[in-house]
């Protein structure tokens, strides 16, 4: 995963909500690009916002995956990985 792939699923058009899974098994739901900054001058880090006024730094190097799920139900086994 690099950080100029993470930019482009943030800006992708139409948006298509992710959620960011971490090597240490946290997941993070990203439902709006609003949610998510990466600073112009990021090389490692992003911040997604939680509810409220919560938001976790994430160092880049800590993503497995991204997955895209489109709100159905998921199927076991079926994911959809971007590195």
């Amino acid at each position: 995963m690099t950080i100029d792939r993470l930019r482009q699923v943030v800006h992708a058009e139409p948006f298509r909500p992710f959620t960011i899974c971490l090597t240490d098994g946290r997941q993070f739901r990203v439902r709006h690009p609003e949610c998510m900054l990466i600073p112009p001058e990021a090389a490692r880090t992003f911040v997604v916002a939680e509810s409220g006024e919560d938001y976790r730094i994430i160092d880049l190097l800590l993503v497995s995956s991204i997955d895209f799920v489109d709100g159905k139900a998921r199927r076991p086994g079926r994911r959809y990985l971007s590195r």
